[in-house]
């Protein structure tokens, strides 16, 4: 752990800080009107958006080192795909709500990959490692959150149809919910632009930048009050073991399939195995709240994994340095 790493997560601990003593001391209203919900919202809404479409927009997809993205995804899919499964087939695994199993893969699965991740790039692995890593952060949330929007759309088609109506009308249903969504829509807007080569006009692309630059600040405090307002609630054994995927298992999967499956080695391999291990982002409160859904659990699993990281981050520089 690396002393700009620390200072990072110090950070970020006081940012969420803030947005907690805001909470207990009503700043922004009291719990039945909710802001934190509404804080969540503009968000979801505005800077969310915002910060996928510019990134989108900006994505050099000639340039990017494709070897190693699929080397990252390939298992990070597999085990969010795996902890839906097991949360969607299990007795009770859809008794919090039709999109429980999404909201929790996203808590196995979605790293913190800007606030944490970047300046740990930066520190261990220099401007070649960081290369590395913006590359995988450009298509971290377009890919993951799109993943988990089907999944928690067509689990919520299927919940509203309760075995009414065709499989078509699910279907349509799902896709239409799914593409006119807060996430998806920019992205495919986003590539729409990126097709016709034109590039964003510098006011727009200003505009954008100071949206997107909300995003860190306005979810940090979000989580904050988010704990302020409603606590744990009961929810802290089941964060754990989501913290427990996140950042063990998830880094784990990523190292086996990235080094014996794809043949990486040195520093593809290291970059793609810390951004694995990082702890859960601010956008799984975010799809929580999309969905109202596991919101406590969610918030603590940030929480909890933030505090994990301290000590499993340097267990896996470890591993690293042994495999050479």
């Amino acid at each position: 752990m690396t002393v700009a790493v620390f200072y990072k997560l110090l950070a970020i601990f006081l940012t969420v800080a803030l947005g907690f003593v805001a909470g207990r001391m009503r700043w922004l209203g009291s719990v039945q009107h909710d802001p934190a919900r509404v804080l969540g919202h503009a968000a979801l809404y505005i800077f969310v958006p915002a910060l996928l479409f510019r990134t989108t927009v900006r994505l050099d997809f000639a340039a990017m080192p494709w070897p190693t993205v699929v080397a990252f995804f390939v298992p990070v899919l597999a085990v969010l795909g795996a902890v839906y499964n097991w949360q969607r087939l299990r007795p009770g695994g859809q008794a919090d709500g039709a999109a429980a199993p999404s909201v929790r893969a996203i808590g196995a699965s979605f790293g913190n990959s800007v606030q944490v991740g970047i300046p740990l790039a930066a520190a261990l692995f220099g401007e070649a490692g960081l290369g590395i890593h913006i590359a995988l952060v450009s298509l971290h949330a377009l890919a993951l959150l799109s993943v988990l929007t089907v999944l928690a759309e067509l689990d919520l088609a299927r919940a509203g149809k309760a075995g009414r109506g065709s499989l078509l009308q699910t279907l349509a249903a799902t896709a239409r919910n799914t593409i006119v969504h807060p996430v998806v829509l920019p992205v495919l807007a986003g590539l729409a632009w990126n097709a016709t080569g034109l590039g964003l006009h510098p006011v727009a692309d200003e505009t954008l930048a100071t949206l997107g630059s909300a995003v860190v600040p306005v979810c940090l405090v979000l989580i904050g009050m988010t704990l302020a307002y409603h606590g744990l609630q009961g929810r802290a054994v089941g964060a754990l073991k989501l913290s427990l995927l996140k950042l063990l298992l998830l880094p784990a999967a990523v190292l086996l399939v990235a080094r014996w499956g794809f043949g990486l080695s040195g520093l593809p391999l290291q970059v793609v195995v810390m951004m694995a291990a990082l702890p859960a982002g601010s956008n799984v409160l975010i799809f929580a709240q999309r969905y109202r859904t596991l919101e406590a659990e969610a918030n603590a699993t940030i929480v909890f994994s933030t505090l994990g990281f301290v000590a499993t981050a340097s267990l896996w520089l470890l591993v690293l340095a042994w495999l050479g």
